[in-house]
């Protein structure tokens, strides 16, 4: 049988999933990925704006990824929001044009990579935990539902929660196993 609340609370944890696969799509791999800019947002004329809609970003070679803005004025802006996001890139700037070679990771960072891949699917999990404890919450002060109505509604919820949390470690480590090969 199925229930408002856990429908609800699937939805919740799905968007949880979402975020993770978003945020994952950030973590260097060795390989140059244009997704990897998606958290940059560039100071255009006032207002913070996301790289990839003042620029297009390419891939050249595999490793560098070239990103050229469609306003030339922008490109010193451009740089400076690489540089503030931490990237772990140099961008090189040649007038024209900013290019980022992603370095080949060394073991020491492919750890750390590893790491913050541990980091994000943990806050996913707790993201996951606290829908389910917000469910569990609403499913007992529910006074329409009889205890036994209550007790399968919780047992869904726990369900939703355990498959959740199984799909965000499938995540994690198939983000990690990528990370770790060579």
């Amino acid at each position: 049988m199925s229930y408002p609340i856990v429908d609800s609370s699937k939805e919740k944890m799905q968007k949880a999933i979402e975020h993770l696969e978003e945020e994952l799509t950030t973590v260097r791999t060795g390989a140059a990925s244009p997704a990897m800019l998606n958290g940059v947002e560039v100071d255009y004329y006032g207002s913070p704006t996301p790289l990839n809609q003042i620029a297009g970003i390419k891939v050249e070679e595999g490793r560098t990824l070239v990103i050229k803005p469609y306003d030339p004025s922008s490109l010193k802006d451009i740089e400076k929001a690489i540089n503030k996001a931490d990237l772990g890139i140099a961008p090189q700037n040649d007038g024209k044009v900013i290019r980022l070679a992603v370095p080949k990771l060394t073991g020491e960072t492919r750890k750390e990579m590893t790491k913050k891949v541990s980091k994000l699917a943990e806050e996913a999990k707790v993201q996951v935990r606290n829908v389910r404890r917000d469910a569990m919450q609403a499913v007992k002060k529910d006074k329409t539902m009889d205890e036994d109505v209550q007790k399968d509604a919780s047992d869904e919820v726990q369900k939703l929660t355990d498959d959740m949390v199984k799909k965000i470690e499938t995540i994690a480590d198939k983000k990690s196993k990528e990370i770790l090969t060579v």
